[in-house]
């Protein structure tokens, strides 16, 4: 009975594998009221561990063309009970501030797209998982990916 008991569960085993690698998006839940989900699916890569996917979180507005800008805000980052799976939340965005170069008041106005403040928002290069971003409703996602070189440098010693 044991000889043929662990083929079948095998045959079992490895015949589901593909219908959990297609509905892999059942772990995350839909968006609340007046936020929206994103979903980032990356492309398998030959050496995962050497890259980084920055996260960037903003929106375009319209700002005169000599000042810099950027939005309060943080993101955070939640283990999906159950399952184990990451996902990424910016409950808010905050108000939007910048400096206070004086611009001559008939330049135009220009669109750009101004990002959360503070560092890169670097998190792990995996292609096997999406990378799900929830943001509230006109908050747009966007993203990069960090490469590091492959051979790792000796610092000098003294």
């Amino acid at each position: 009975m044991r000889g043929t008991f662990l083929p079948i569960l095998m045959a079992i085993l490895l015949g589901a594998s593909p219908l959990w690698a297609q509905d892999d998006m059942q772990a995350f839940p839909a968006a609340d009221k007046g936020m929206t989900r994103h979903v980032l699916r990356l492309p398998a890569e030959a050496d995962e561990a050497l890259l980084k996917v920055e996260l960037i979180l903003g929106k375009a507005v319209l700002t005169d063309a000599a000042n810099r800008y950027f939005f309060g805000g943080e993101i955070a980052s939640e283990t999906i009970p159950g399952w184990g799976y990451t996902r990424y939340i910016l409950p808010t965005l905050g108000p939007m501030a910048g400096t206070r170069m004086a611009v001559d008041p008939a330049a135009p106005r220009v669109e750009r797209f101004v990002a959360l403040a503070g560092e890169p928002y670097l998190i792990r290069y995996n292609s096997r998982l999406p990378v799900v971003v929830y943001a509230p409703a006109g908050v747009e996602v966007r993203w990069r990916v960090w490469r590091a070189d492959a051979r790792a440098q000796a610092m000098p010693q003294g």
